[in-house]
C-alpha cells in the first residue's frame, strides 16, 4: 500500500506528537500570560503599576520610624519640614 510504505513511520508519529505538544505549551502559555497582564492592570497594587508604595516614599518612612519609636516628635517634626521644604532655586 502506498508504493511499498505502510503510512508514516514512527519517526512521523514522533515528530507530529512534539509538534500538537508545542502547539499546546504555546496556547497554554499565551493564556497564561494574558491573565497576567490583565491582572496586573486590574489588581490595585502599586509595585505592579511601577509607582512606590505610601511606606517607601521619604515621608511614609518617617512616619513608620517615629511609629516604631526610632525618633521622638521633634525629630519627626524637624526631619519632614527638611524634606517639604521646596529646593533652594539653582544658580
Amino acid at each position: 500500500m502506498y508504493y511499498g510504505h505502510d503510512g508514516m513511520g514512527a519517526g512521523g508519529w514522533v515528530l507530529m506528537s512534539l509538534m500538537w505538544l508545542l502547539f499546546l505549551v504555546v496556547i497554554v502559555g499565551l493564556v497564561v500570560w494574558a491573565f497576567r497582564v490583565r491582572g496586573d492592570r486590574d489588581s490595585g497594587n502599586a509595585t505592579m503599576r511601577g509607582t512606590t508604595p505610601p511606606f517607601e516614599t521619604p515621608i511614609g518612612i518617617l512616619q513608620h520610624r517615629l511609629a516604631r519609636g526610632e525618633i521622638d516628635e521633634a525629630s519627626y517634626e524637624r526631619l519632614r519640614a527638611r524634606l517639604t521644604e521646596p529646593p533652594p532655586p539653582p544658580g
